[in-house]
């Protein structure tokens, strides 16, 4: 039991690391943010499918329902995708990654109302502390600044993200978590596809690497790999395990961006590394 504890979290982790990649990605590609997120989602869903055909998986929808839950975590998933670009790149990827990482907070407390079960005070206080180290890491804040737009875009994407998994995790033990982003994102592709008529796609050429790069790693691997996690962990613990993305992202913009972070920088992801492995030791042991 424990030796598959040891892959369910091996595999959550490195799903996480994919959807890291994310931050930089974001900050990097140069295209209009709806454009980036229609071919992120439209590339993404195609390679889903041909994955999901290769594997044999029943990608059915059984009822009317099922779809409009689908469909409502979709838009859910595509505010996120959408406000989460903008916060990096009216901040940077450190201060975008982390703003987005109250959503272990939201999470903990809004999932008694999804599953009606009591409200983990343990996971309340993970919460706050991930939430003590963003504010460690976030700069002096001016209304007046993009960095405080950042913020505020962050904490709303966080919203709409802990929606999204909550209102997934309904439907988690039906149906193939690969075939479940499947369906988002190609509903996302659609709802989007007016912009690329719209807006300006002329340097596609050069960015299209970066643009596959984000389909095939960040979407169709990292995503389908957190969502199937939630088959064998709760939404909050999930969450708060996923709260090493910011950690990733900042060494990965460190690398490729050469954003250098600073002293508040390790204090505070010393903090969210703190609670990923007290949540990490504490599923273990359920």
């Amino acid at each position: 039991m424990k030796n598959q504890h040891a892959n369910h979290l091996f595999e959550l982790l490195v799903g996480t690391i994919f959807i890291s990649t994310s931050g930089v990605l974001g900050k990097y590609i140069d295209l209009p943010i709806p454009v980036i997120i229609w071919y992120r989602s439209a590339l993404g869903a195609l390679f889903l499918y041909l994955f999901c055909r290769y594997k044999k998986f029943d990608i059915k929808i059984n009822s009317k329902k099922d779809f409009f839950t689908v469909l409502l975590s979709s838009l859910f998933l595509g505010v996120h995708w959408i406000s989460y670009f903008y916060a990096l790149k009216l901040s940077n990827v450190a201060l975008g990654m982390l703003s987005l990482f109250t959503f272990p907070v939201i999470t903990a407390l809004l999932e008694p109302l999804f599953i009606k079960s009591k409200l983990n005070v343990i996971h309340v206080v993970l919460g706050l502390i991930v939430l003590i180290g963003i504010y460690i890491l976030a700069p002096e804040f001016d209304f007046e600044n993009s960095h405080v737009k950042g913020v505020l875009l962050g904490l709303f994407s966080a919203i709409c993200y802990a929606l999204r998994n909550l209102i997934l995790k309904q439907h988690i033990g039906q149906y193939s978590g690969t075939a479940l982003m499947m369906y988002q994102i190609s509903i996302l592709s659609i709802l989007l596809l007016p912009f690329m008529f719209t807006m300006d796609i002329s340097n596609i050429t050069t960015q299209f690497p970066y643009v596959i790069a984000l389909a095939l790693i960040t979407t169709a691997i990292g995503h389908s790999m957190f969502i199937h996690s939630l088959r064998y962990f709760t939404v909050s613990t999930a969450s708060i395990i996923n709260s090493l993305q910011p950690i990733f992202g900042i060494i990965m913009a460190y690398f490729f961006l050469k954003e250098i972070p600073n002293l508040n920088t390790f204090i505070g992801g010393s903090l969210i590394l703190t609670t990923v492995i007290i949540e990490s030791v504490r599923s273990r042991n359920k």
